[in-house]
């Protein structure tokens, strides 16, 4: 074991109820307090500000990210989603705030992570390995990574989730929506209740580390020898619910290849995007997840490093079917199949106005640009990003028209604006339309 002092950076996870619902009420009484000091001061100078001005300053959520910072857990991790790692797409001061949810979480004390792998591994674990420091690699919303030696020089990552985090999930869930609904962030009419289910749903089985090791084994399986991607192995012996073990992979931050030529950026992207539509038409299992931490890279091999299966979720055959239907309603340029497409999706209906519906259909014709241009498309040229955020941002201040989209599509949408804009940081310039032909 290594010999270093104790642990001292971190803070406790807050691992019971009520001590989960006592903080998460004092960030609902520290948001009303600011609202209401900003809108008497406000007030007082003659302005009449909207509710929504209100509460989405830089304080508030400076507020609300602190304390979903703190809890870890679902309460983070439903900050992270709805930040939605949109970058450009948000405001310029609500995107640096929600940066802050999609960074490193504060890591657990030593005597916590002591106690959880004593009730994973049982009392004098430390014999089987011959350096365990008990500082993190990584840390995020539901566990922390640690980077180990065994006593017979095998090198693992060991995934420790977070004392209490599926116990609460529920509870911080349901608190999370009641702090949108009373802060009247979120419209009254919009029912998010089948939204909350799944989300329910999704993070009980990414707190459920046997099922991610399952989900590992399969990725492994579908890519095969691919020599494009490097996934870890499972250490089944070591894998628990609460702890999952791999091979340690070693590879630097795919962010690192901003700085590589032009070519290597463009494969990696190109690997990146490929991968995306292979997951939903040949797979039909896809990772969800496109936070940046997921893809490393190995410099050695030129290899793209996938980590972190916990958000891996099944499509049915039909939605992609359906999804194939509408990139090539896409590709043709047609509005009739592009509406059709879409409503086949569940993402237009009658319900939604003539004017609204136009507004849809201009939205994903700006969306699709890169699959009908002939050759590499620049992701680096910002002014499509620009022309997405400036009209999306105008579609969502027109709040008595949200709808909620179904949840197999906003699973979608993440992953891929999620890796649109990754192949935007990284400049890259990729013959999407090429590579989206193999499929339609």
């Amino acid at each position: 074991m290594s010999r270093q002092p104790p642990f001292s950076a971190g803070s406790p996870v807050p691992s019971r109820r009520l001590s989960r619902l006592a903080r998460l009420g004092g960030m609902a009484g520290g948001l009303a307090g600011g609202v209401l000091l900003d809108g008497a001061r406000r007030l007082a100078s003659g302005e009449r500000p909207r509710w929504e001005d209100l509460v989405l300053t830089p304080g508030n959520v400076a507020r609300v990210t602190d304390q979903l910072a703190q809890l870890r857990g679902a309460a983070m991790k439903m900050g992270q989603l709805l930040s939605m790692d949109a970058g450009d797409l948000l405001p310029p001061e609500l995107s640096a705030i929600m940066a802050r949810l999609r960074a490193e979480a504060e890591p657990m004390p030593r005597a916590q992570v002591q106690s959880v792998l004593d009730r994973a591994w049982g009392k004098g674990w430390e014999a089987g390995f011959e350096d365990f420091p008990f500082r993190p690699v990584a840390a995020a919303s539901i566990g922390q990574v640690h980077r180990a030696l065994t006593r017979d020089g095998r090198l693992f990552a060991i995934k420790i989730q977070y004392p209490g985090v599926r116990r609460s999930i529920d509870s911080d869930v349901d608190n999370v929506a009641t702090l949108l609904r009373v802060s009247r962030i979120l419209p009254g009419h919009l029912d998010i209740a089948p939204l909350l289910g799944q989300a329910k749903r999704q993070l009980h089985e990414e707190a459920d580390y046997e099922r991610e090791a399952d989900c590992l084994d399969r990725f492994r399986a579908l890519l095969g020898e691919d020599p494009a991607y490097l996934l870890p192995s499972v250490e089944r012996d070591l894998t628990r619910r609460d702890v999952l073990a791999m091979t340690y992979l070693h590879s630097v931050p795919i962010e690192t290849l901003e700085a590589a030529p032009q070519r290597e950026r463009d494969r990696a992207a190109e690997r990146l995007i490929a991968l995306a539509l292979r997951e939903l038409f040949e797979f039909q299992l896809m990772q969800t997840d496109p936070n940046l931490a997921n893809y490393r890279f190995d410099p050695a091999s030129g290899r793209i490093v996938l980590l972190d299966f916990g958000a891996t979720r099944a499509f049915p055959a039909e939605l992609a079917e359906a999804c194939r239907g509408l990139a090539r309603a896409a590709l043709a340029g047609s509005r009739a199949a592009t509406e059709a497409s879409l409503a086949e999706l569940g993402l237009l209906d009658e319900r939604i106005p003539a004017e609204k519906r136009h507004e849809i259909l201009r939205l994903f014709a700006l969306a699709t640009e890169p699959l009908r241009r002939e050759g590499p498309f620049d992701f680096g040229d910002q002014t499509l990003a620009r022309s997405l955020r400036d009209e999306g941002m105008a579609m969502a201040n027109e709040r008595s028209e949200w709808r909620l989209p179904p949840v197999d599509a906003l699973f979608l949408q993440r992953k891929f604006a999620g890796t649109y804009l990754l192949a935007a940081r990284l400049r890259a310039r990729v013959d999407v339309r090429r590579l989206i032909e193999r499929y339609v």
